[in-house]
């Protein structure tokens, strides 16, 4: 075993008694959880396993769509603030979006392990080429200033990306901090984070041909850390296709809850190697033994096994779907008649026009129930504002608001 490390496998002989010869070997997969250095958790919220039902939720894909992969793909750069604001305006619950670490420790949002790197030819100064390379070996200001394309971009002859006219404006900037976004997105807006971390595949190859990562317990520390300090009373969910960063969030804090992600059986995407990613019953079982909030499905595997959602369900478990297959509207139909709890798909503005989502509604309607009418018929303030009134006709009282409801109301 490694020194220090967080996780990972030992293999012991098994000897035979003159201990000479060896009958077999025994393999045990180890994951070591330390407490959040530096912080203290409490009692004062906790939603690990808090959901309150309601109808079917929206949920912004990498913001307004996937730009890079996808038949259709979106008019705006994918995980960038400019995305995650176009969902917010178009009525998405709650946003997705994919975190990990720069070389220098920031959390930045950016889909893949890897990207490319623009460089220029001694020889021809015109030409340019790309050179893969991982996320994490890039600090957080080199992720800010160099010409960077999607690795998708090795594939083509064209190696010009249409996104960078739009670059020079910051809320189209690729890799934004965590922080920026938690800063730049308003706090109504709920935040489905995917912790990234290295997948294996059933054949043998790893995620981005990365065998190795950052140190699992210092990797989550900095990005929990990160929320639990300047999220404020924003809606957070968190999810990941690794089943020990799973466990990991859910015993480390108890404030935010997580959904463990498989893609079940899928015709488009490689087995990964993991059976609890790639069976969604096992996942199922795996949720309800770690007691996390839920599962995050592949919509293929759900068209195919609707009976799924029910058996999650009965068992206490929240379930979202995702997947292409999601940005059918007549498969979103099908999943809201067989009652899954949250759809992630693309270009919410295609569907849905301008709009407050679902909780500014249920906002709007607390504040009729609780205020009176007179206060109500008086306020000059939009109805789909952040509810702090500040109308002239408001002025016999404060109103102030916490992100579930009335906290209190006393006179100015």
């Amino acid at each position: 075993m490694e020194t220090g490390k967080s996780n990972g496998i030992i293999t012991l002989p098994i000897m035979s008694r003159n201990a000479r010869h060896t009958l077999g070997k025994v393999r045990v997969d180890f994951i070591i959880i330390k407490p959040i250095l530096g912080y203290s958790c409490d009692m004062r919220s906790s939603f690990c396993k808090y959901w309150k039902p309601r109808t079917p939720l929206d949920v912004g894909h990498r913001g307004a769509g996937n730009s890079t992969t996808t038949a259709k793909m979106a008019k705006i750069r994918e995980n960038t603030v400019a995305s995650l604001k176009s969902a917010a305006n178009h009525g998405a619950a709650f946003v997705e979006f994919d975190v990990h670490l720069s070389k220098d420790h920031v959390p930045v949002i950016y889909h893949d392990l890897t990207c490319c790197i623009s460089m220029k030819k001694k020889v021809n100064a015109a030409s340019v080429e790309l050179f893969e390379i991982p996320v994490k070996d890039l600090s957080y200001d080199q992720l800010q200033l160099l010409k960077l394309a999607h690795v998708t971009a090795l594939k083509l002859q064209d190696h010009s990306d249409p996104n960078d006219d739009e670059c020079s404006v910051s809320d189209n900037q690729p890799f934004p901090s965590l922080h920026s976004v938690l800063e730049a997105v308003p706090e109504d807006v709920g935040f489905n984070i995917e912790i990234k971390w290295i997948c294996q595949e059933k054949s043998g190859k790893w995620d981005g041909n990365l065998s190795t990562y950052f140190d699992m317990n210092i990797f989550l520390d900095i990005i929990l850390k990160t929320l639990l300090e300047n999220a404020g009373g924003r809606r957070i969910v968190f999810s990941s296709f690794d089943a020990d960063i799973c466990t990991m969030v859910r015993l480390k804090q108890n404030r935010y809850p997580i959904l463990f992600l498989t893609q079940g059986q899928s015709e488009i995407y490689p087995e990964l190697m993991d059976l609890r990613s790639r069976s969604t019953p096992f996942a199922v079982s795996f949720a309800q033994f770690e007691n996390i909030l839920g599962i995050n499905v592949h919509t293929e595997d759900l068209l195919r096994n609707p009976r799924y959602i029910q058996e999650a369900k009965s068992k206490g478990l929240v379930i979202f779907c995702w997947g292409d297959d999601t940005n059918d509207p007549e498969n979103r139909k099908l999943m809201r008649e067989y009652g899954i709890d949250g759809l992630i798909y693309d270009r919410i503005y295609d569907w849905n026009p301008e709009q407050p989502n679902i909780f500014k509604v249920e906002q709007m309607e607390r504040l009729k129930k609780e205020l009176p009418a007179e206060m109500l018929r008086n306020c000059l303030c939009p109805p789909v504002n952040d509810y702090m009134c500040n109308g002239a006709n408001c002025t016999s009282d404060d109103i102030h608001m916490e992100i579930n409801g009335v906290a209190n109301h006393h006179p100015a």
